[in-house]
């Protein structure tokens, strides 16, 4: 079995220090720097509502799209704390993730990091 070359970070906390320090750090370090072939930020729970109202928080968005993160939500999430629209409107894929992410899980292709 060979190592995973892809990263999915779901980042969950509504910690807004959690997520500059160490989810964006890490989550786009790893993309510029080429540590993985793909890097895939996925907005999950309370970092929904976070991510909808805090614009410090918005502003980390931009680079990383830049840079070529993949960036997903939770749909079921974002409706829940009344996200969806923001997030979608900073361009990140608002998606239901059930599936996806067990799709990642079974994969030997992804690492998953939940933060």
């Amino acid at each position: 079995m060979s190592a995973p070359n892809k990263l999915c970070v779901i980042w969950s906390s509504g910690d807004p220090d959690v997520a500059r320090s160490m989810v964006f750090m890490y989550a786009h370090n790893s993309k510029r720097k080429g540590w993985w072939k793909q890097v895939k930020l996925v907005v999950w729970g309370p970092s929904a509502a976070l991510m909808a109202k805090d614009e410090s928080i918005q502003s980390s968005i931009g680079p990383m799209k830049t840079d070529g993160l993949i960036l997903q939500a939770c749909r079921a999430c974002a409706d829940m704390h009344g996200a969806t629209e923001k997030l979608e409107a900073l361009g990140i894929e608002v998606i239901y993730m059930g599936e996806p992410l067990t799709e990642m899980l079974k994969s030997d292709e992804w690492a998953v990091l939940t933060f």
